[in-house]
């Protein structure tokens, strides 16, 4: 059956949870709050190689399609309600192997919470509601891979999500094709379209070159800005506000064509499942959930701070946007620090002199709040994840990111001690 949902007003705070135990690097998973990881609307994931942070942002996309999909219709609870057609979901990540004998798996969300356990996989309807329907995006590290070819939309054979990621890139490249300036050093993009061939251009046209020939940051930069722009300003025009805008007539011409589909015995489950796919599509999200590989990959400090300010600025254009980040980089942490107290800066400032000067540091619609961020800090040895401590609202600087830099000084200083032993 198809399920109605109660939209929420997008001005209320609605978040989802996860608790994980035993599933691929992950052993005992979270200890605090019985297990419960809380996905805010900041939610960033440190740790080592290997300790699993993609495992975590891959299976936080994973179960938030599922709930999508379960809205929408595109899969019914009984179906769902298999773990085979569970592990189906799990191998569009390549997560499948990830499974053991012991694996506990739950989420809850507004419209639908699942279990998986025992080999199990159980769903059960939200009594809260409050679901925003949402456009979800995974960016995987992957993606510099789209830029060191001329022709990505010819390549074949590509892991899927990566695949997914390319088509909303050739959409973004052509939207944007008449060029638009990238976050970094003015630098402008551009996409020939009768080649289909994308080109960046230096500053006062100091140089104009293919983007298979820039330089590795731009390579990762390009496909990751344009793709959370077009997406974020789709999503913010009019015409795709959000299903909301859709009539009651229309809404229940939908629910009677997904019905009559569900109930039409002559169909094969693939013929049903596109279908449902082309029906849902008229089902227009009203927010976007955003979840990045490594958003720091092969910048320069400076630049990885304009490249976070401006997912934080797409993040902050509709109340119920999320971004979800992992990351290896300390830079980016000490520049989200900086974020959460421009925020709180913000809201006691009352000249413009000091607004400007602020938004000089930090730019103002890049600023959040201290209670909409959660950095977890995942540990590789032992499989165990822990929250980094909040002290006056801001994030600690004690995490194994920041420690490592200290590290390098200690060592640094033992050398000179034998130095001054020569």
């Amino acid at each position: 059956m198809f399920y109605r949902i109660q939209y929420l007003n997008l001005n209320e705070k609605k978040m989802s949870k996860i608790r994980i135990k035993n599933f691929g690097p992950i052993k005992e998973g979270f200890q605090e709050n019985d297990g419960w990881m809380e996905v805010k609307k900041v939610t960033v994931f440190i740790g080592n190689q290997g300790s699993g942070k993609s495992t975590m942002a891959k299976l936080i996309s994973t179960l938030s399609w599922l709930e999508k999909a379960m809205v929408q219709g595109v899969l019914g609870q009984d179906e769902l309600n298999t773990h085979n057609r569970f592990l189906k979901q799990l191998e569009y990540q390549r997560l499948t192997h990830y499974i053991k004998e012991d694996t506990e798996i739950a989420y809850s969300g507004q419209a639908f919470s699942f279990q998986f356990s025992g080999g199990n996989f159980i769903t059960n309807k939200t009594e809260s509601n409050g679901y925003v329907l949402p456009k979800i995006m995974y960016v995987p590290a992957e993606r510099n891979f789209l830029s060191v070819v001329d022709r990505p939309d010819k390549l074949k054979n590509l892991p899927r999500p990566l695949f997914t990621f390319l088509d909303e890139y050739d959409q973004a490249r052509n939207l944007f094709a008449s060029g638009i300036v990238l976050p970094i050093n003015e630098v402008r993009f551009e996409n020939d379209k009768l080649n289909n061939i994308a080109h960046i251009t230096g500053s006062d046209n100091a140089y104009r070159i293919r983007l298979s020939e820039a330089s590795s940051g731009f390579q990762s930069t390009v496909p990751l800005y344009l793709v959370t722009r077009y997406l974020s300003e789709r999503l913010n025009t009019e015409e795709d506000i959000s299903v909301k805008e859709n009539s009651i007539e229309e809404q229940r011409k939908l629910d009677r064509e997904i019905k009559s589909i569900l109930e039409d015995k002559q169909l094969t489950s693939d013929i049903r499942q596109i279908y449902l796919r082309q029906l849902s599509a008229k089902r227009k999200p009203a927010c976007f959930i955003n979840i990045v590989e490594e958003p720091e990959q092969n910048l320069f400090p400076t630049s990885q701070q304009k490249i976070l300010n401006e997912l934080l600025k797409y993040a902050n254009m509709v109340d119920g946007n999320r971004l979800i980040m992992t990351t290896h980089s300390p830079y980016l942490i000490n520049y989200l620090t900086l974020a959460v107290k421009a925020g709180a800066l913000k809201l006691r400032i009352e000249t413009e002199a000091l607004k400007n000067k602020l938004n000089s540091i930090v730019p103002l619609s890049s600023t959040i709040h201290s209670d909409d961020l959660v950095i977890y800090e995942l540990d590789e040895k032992d499989g165990s994840i822990t929250k980094l401590e909040v002290y006056n609202g801001l994030p600690s600087d004690e995490n194994e990111l920041n420690e490592k830099l200290g590290e390098s000084n200690e060592l640094f200083a033992q050398l000179l001690e034998i130095q001054q032993s020569l």
